[in-house]
């Protein structure tokens, strides 16, 4: 099993990922600044959902591809490493899509709502790319139980996901009316995630490879 120190940097990493713009992100704020909270909860709730459904994918898939193929952790980890250069390059190339930005959307029921947050979050590849890409990474083949710690970083990820997101949905309309009047600091926040994002992928494709 993993320890305490060990997800806390996986958390970190999640984290900082979360606070990169995205599908999920965008569409649970333009939820809610086009209809209000309550609807930015319902698309975050299938959101949620959808990531339970890829981590179950993830955990299933990872595990058997270990055991069966040893030497597919470590091309994971070097595929892993570029995409993480290549989510820092979207974070930080010219034109980037503002998730903060008002649009104008139809009220939908609330089951819709849900669904589509669902569908956004399940149809997106990235998402199931974060999961390959990310775990293992902090997966440890020589304690055994992959599922286990596969499961652990998963619960962590899910954590870390919903609680952000609810915080972004939350005060989605304050943090609007603040970057439009500081468009400098979303530039910087751009590059920062970026900046790092890009020294994860270095550090992971400088490990040592078992």
């Amino acid at each position: 099993m993993l320890s305490l120190q060990e997800l806390g940097w996986f958390a970190l990493a999640v984290l900082l990922l979360v606070l990169t713009p995205g599908p999920n992100m965008m569409y649970c704020v333009s939820r809610t600044l086009s209809q209000g909270t309550r609807a930015g909860m319902l698309s975050l709730a299938g959101v949620l959902v959808a990531f339970a459904v890829h981590l179950g994918a993830t955990v299933l898939g990872l595990n058997a591809l270990l055991l069966a193929v040893p030497l597919a952790f470590n091309v994971l980890k070097l595929l892993g490493a570029a995409y993480l250069l290549w989510l820092a390059w979207q974070a930080v190339k010219p034109g980037g899509q503002a998730p903060f930005e008002p649009r104008s959307l139809p009220a939908d029921a609330p089951w819709v709502l849900f669904r589509m947050g669902f569908l956004t979050n399940l149809l997106n590849p990235k998402v199931a790319m974060f999961y390959v890409s990310l775990f293992p990474q902090f997966l440890h083949p020589e304690r055994g139980d992959l599922l286990g710690q596969t499961l652990q970083l998963g619960v962590v990820q899910v954590l870390v996901s919903g609680c952000v997101n609810a915080l972004i949905v939350l005060g989605a309309g304050r943090i609007t009316r603040w970057l439009s009047r500081s468009e400098g600091w979303l530039r910087a926040q751009r590059w920062v995630t970026g900046g790092v994002l890009a020294l994860l992928a270095l550090r992971v494709a400088q490990q040592e490879r078992a």
